[in-house]
């Protein structure tokens, strides 16, 4: 599977997301660089059929096929879109999403997942207070449990803290399984994994959001290396309007919507996903 985002923007002159263009594919885990706190979720949304582009297309193997992408793609941990309440116990969110993969969705079942990956000892404790690389851990592991899902968006693993290197080797995990993967996350989080990624993984593994916006300054590359372009804050940029905002979706489930309609900044709903 392939998914290719060209030319994508969103917002009025393009302030909820600048024109970008990128690729995730099955086997790979793509990084794509996206800064202010809006533009990861908008990218995300886009990424996986939930939200239509102002211009530009999203592709699925070379097509136009919104629902399709929805349904095979998951949409992971989004900022007040698919992100679990914070409150929620560990195990209330395992509960929940396997009650959506058809399992059954009670405490002892919810137990039993976690410590089949050894990570029982979090049931009770709210999602919200667990290490970043265990979080990012269970709502990827969750959402592999649904059905069709072939590829997977994580959006903005860094707001949690701890060390990016963490959350990547889960992100390229799941990339090994099989999946595509599409991790969001700010230019830090970038410059920190540049040395992990050309450690662990091919040269091609890897691409990076290649546009930015107008008037940035951007810093040459070392002679020999090649920069990575970004999407970028455009600092001269009015707030986005609530044209632009996507409203907030508190489903503690880790939104893996399967057919929701296109939208244009609405969140799936429970049914959708």
């Amino acid at each position: 599977m392939r998914i290719e985002l060209r030319g994508v923007s969103k917002g009025r002159a393009e302030r909820a997301l600048p024109e970008t263009s990128l690729t995730f594919e099955t086997g790979r885990v793509t990084l794509a660089v996206a800064e202010t706190e809006q533009r990861p979720t908008v990218l995300g949304l886009l990424a996986s059929g939930r939200m239509r582009a102002d211009t530009g297309e999203v592709l699925l193997d070379g097509r136009k096929d919104a629902a399709g992408i929805r349904r095979r793609v998951a949409l992971v941990d989004a900022l007040e879109v698919s992100e679990p309440a914070p409150a929620v116990t560990v195990a209330g969110v395992v509960a929940e999403e396997l009650m959506f993969a058809g399992a059954s969705p009670n405490p002892f079942a919810a137990r039993r997942w976690l410590d089949d990956l050894g990570l029982g000892e979090l049931a009770g404790t709210p999602i919200g207070n667990i290490e970043p690389a265990a979080r990012i851990r269970i709502l990827l592991e969750l959402a592999a449990l649904r059905k069709g899902v072939e590829g997977i968006v994580l959006t903005s693993p860094d707001r949690h803290g701890g060390e990016p290197q963490n959350w990547w080797r889960v992100a390229t995990e799941f990339a090994e399984r099989g999946y595509a993967v599409l991790a969001i996350a700010g230019r830090a989080s970038q410059s920190v994994l540049s040395v992990e990624i050309d450690a662990s993984l091919p040269a091609d593994a890897t691409e990076v959001v290649p546009a930015a916006s107008e008037g940035e300054d951007e810093t040459p590359p070392p002679t020999g290396e090649t920069a990575p372009e970004q999407v970028s804050p455009d600092t001269g940029a009015d707030a986005p309007t609530a044209d632009d905002t996507v409203a907030a979706d508190t489903d503690p489930a880790p939104g893996i919507g399967a057919d929701a309609p296109d939208t244009e900044a609405s969140a799936p709903t429970e049914d959708e996903r």
